[in-house]
């Protein structure tokens, strides 16, 4: 019996009805793990080149990763993948809660879905027993509501739900998947991909037991956690996400007014400590996890009434829907946050298409005309909120912005091309690349488009501290600048991003703080393997090679590895920590080919070569790149 994982995945087409559940061996398991890597995999398996992501054929994943649903802390993730809309190329994020591990629970690694259904519809899947059901009574519907409707529809409070909202159902292309109201697969579009199989949610239910090979050094494991967790991460839990504002805004990397600046004069006044001093009301967690790092916020007066049922803002919904907006009320970023649950939107392309607009709107490139008479200036709270709505529906402004900030900008013209940051069609998160440049390189190769998740924060490795001790497990001996774009900041930036690309595919958290040597423990008490830091890492790196591989077929090359123009150009004196200090471009460019050769890509056109390809033991990559003449 295998532990770890069910050996069963779960194919289902929406356009023929039909079923099939593949059964993959412990080999397949060992060299592709789960989540990411495992999208990958069947991505380029199955899908052909330069297919409409909006299109039945298009295939949505949904991926437990390797640890996904086992009994400790940080197993409460799952991957959902597919060609982007947004990117036109490799789609994925992550999403935590309880679905992922209730899918488990039900008996299936992963759930492939294709084809599109001849009318809204719903997946229920209870242990073994899967079903297509109609969703027509709940097409149009919020989250909220629609949760509600199938748990009392199929009798079980205990079902998990994963869903779209309205803004999925308009196929706005950075709709997300929202898993149990509060936790959202919010990038590359995922949830447009769902609406374009009219397919509203997939419920589940899962009764089995999950297996893992060592209960007993599982459970150790486990009780370190709860003895050391309030003192690793015991700010997480105050505070949340966002309990970093204040110190980004002082070292100038908060995103303000579009990245036109990265301090905040109003900084203190959206902070994580002033959320809860002011309007959170509690805290909520994830799988098996006692950190409890959501928020639950609600609001009783004044313009906006928040409603708790859809929890509370992320750091990157605070920074983005507030000061790279310039909106400095605590109120309206909490409500741009449940709108964006409600309908469904990523709120990092949100902010960013809002903040766009507002931009275009003081240069003049919009006016009062464009957006049906809001004053879509900077600093207007109302309007943001306002807009959230308008794009989840796609009114007016709204429809060109639900399209993301690069089509959006093609379309307002006039030069608001170069007000749009995004990299390869997807909008910059919220950490400032002149300040942590290492971060921009980063946000340069990822196979998604711009992501802070599986990239290096140059800000935690400038000194002797415990992340420096820990990552000495990988080699890396020595601290650097945040501004380094050397060759060992490269390779920092190289172990870092695949280590965490590897967490993507085990289902880990990024936030739990295990060390290195702790990871490889807990895959091998979950597991029985006898892995190794080499073979993890090779892992994250095949998973990484993989969603390359995908790009490469669909086009992609090394002149899609580019930053905004806006990075190259200095800050000003709005944001004194980093006044002057620009991206220098020669450096920047230096360091992807640095990169390139590092990974063994080919340099002219940072494809992988056939010799790393087969080093990974992916060899049939090749073949296929070579297939559509894309291998260097």
């Amino acid at each position: 019996m295998p532990h770890g994982y069910n050996g069963r995945i779960l194919h289902l087409d929406l356009s023929t009805g039909n079923k099939r559940v593949e059964e993959p061996g412990e080999l397949f398991y060992r060299r592709y793990f789960g989540g990411r890597n495992l999208i990958a995999y069947y991505l380029l398996k199955n899908l052909k080149p330069k297919i409409d992501p909006l299109g039945p054929e298009n295939l949505l994943i949904f991926a437990a990763g390797l640890i996904t649903g086992a009994p400790i802390a940080g197993s409460g993730r799952n991957s959902v993948g597919g060609k982007s809309p947004l990117t036109e190329g490799y789609g994925e994020a992550e999403a935590g809660g309880f679905w992922g591990a209730e899918l488990r629970k039900a008996g299936y690694d992963a759930l492939i879905i294709r084809g599109r259904a001849q009318r809204p519809s719903y997946i229920w899947i209870d242990d073994q027993q899967v079903e297509v059901r109609d969703a027509s009574h709940l097409w149009g519907q919020l989250t909220a509501p629609v949760q509600e409707a199938i748990q009392e529809e199929l009798g079980d409070p205990l079902i998990r739900v994963a869903q779209i909202g309205p803004a999925g159902e308009r196929l706005v292309r950075f709709a997300c998947v929202v898993n149990d109201l509060h936790h959202f697969a919010g990038r590359t579009g995922m949830g447009a991909v769902m609406g374009s199989k009219n397919l509203k949610a997939i419920a589940v239910r899962g009764r089995r037991k999950p297996s893992v090979a060592d209960p007993k050094g599982l459970r150790s494991l486990a009780q370190w956690l709860a003895k050391n967790h309030m003192d690793l991460t015991g700010g997480l839990h105050k505070d949340g996400t966002a309990g970093g504002v204040e110190y980004l805004n002082k070292k100038g990397g908060l995103p303000t007014h579009n990245f036109q600046a990265g301090s905040f004069a109003a900084a203190e006044e959206i902070a994580g400590s002033t959320m809860t001093e002011t309007i959170l009301v509690g805290r909520k967690g994830c799988h098996a996890c006692a950190i409890r790092c959501k928020r639950r916020v609600a609001t009783s007066k004044g313009p906006f009434i928040v409603d708790p049922t859809y929890g509370g803002p992320e750091y990157e919904t605070i920074a983005a829907l507030g000061s790279n907006c310039g909106v400095s009320d605590l109120a309206a970023i909490a409500k741009g946050n449940e709108l964006c649950a409600a309908y469904g939107l990523d709120t990092i392309s949100t902010g960013c298409a809002i903040a766009l607009a507002m931009e275009c709107y003081e240069k003049g490139l919009l006016t009062s005309k464009d957006t049906d008479g809001l004053e879509l200036a900077f600093g207007n709270g109302s309007a943001m909120v306002e807009m959230v709505g308008r794009i989840a529906r796609r009114e007016g402004l709204g429809d060109r912005l639900a399209e993301g900030v690069k089509r959006a900008a093609e379309r307002i013209g006039s030069g608001a091309e170069e007000y749009a940051l995004h990299v390869k069609g997807q909008e910059i998160p919220m950490h400032e690349p002149r300040w942590k440049q290492g971060l921009g390189v980063g946000y340069a190769l990822s196979s998604t488009g711009a992501d802070h998740c599986h990239n290096l924060h140059d800000s935690i490795y400038t000194k002797e501290n415990r992340a420096l001790r820990e990552i000495r497990a990988l080699g890396i001996l020595r601290p650097l600048p945040v501004d380094d774009l050397s060759p060992a900041k490269v390779r920092l930036y190289h172990y870092v991003s695949t280590w965490r690309l590897l967490l993507n595919s085990l289902g880990l958290c990024l936030f739990l703080p295990y060390d290195y040597h702790q990871v490889r423990d807990l895959v091998n008490a979950v597991t029985g393997w006898n892995t190794s830091l080499w073979e993890l890492l090779k892992a994250g790196e095949r998973g990484r090679v993989l969603a390359r591989a995908f790009n490469a077929r669909e086009g992609r090359t090394a002149e899609d590895d580019r930053l905004p123009r806006r990075f190259f150009s200095p800050l000003g004196t709005d944001t004194p920590a980093l006044e002057g200090v620009a991206i220098e471009e020669e450096r920047f460019k230096e360091a992807l080919i640095t990169y390139y050769r590092m990974a063994g890509w080919d340099p002219a056109t940072g494809i992988p070569t056939r010799e790393r390809l087969e080093e990974l033991d992916i060899g049939w990559v090749a073949e296929e790149l070579a297939q559509w003449g894309k291998l260097p």
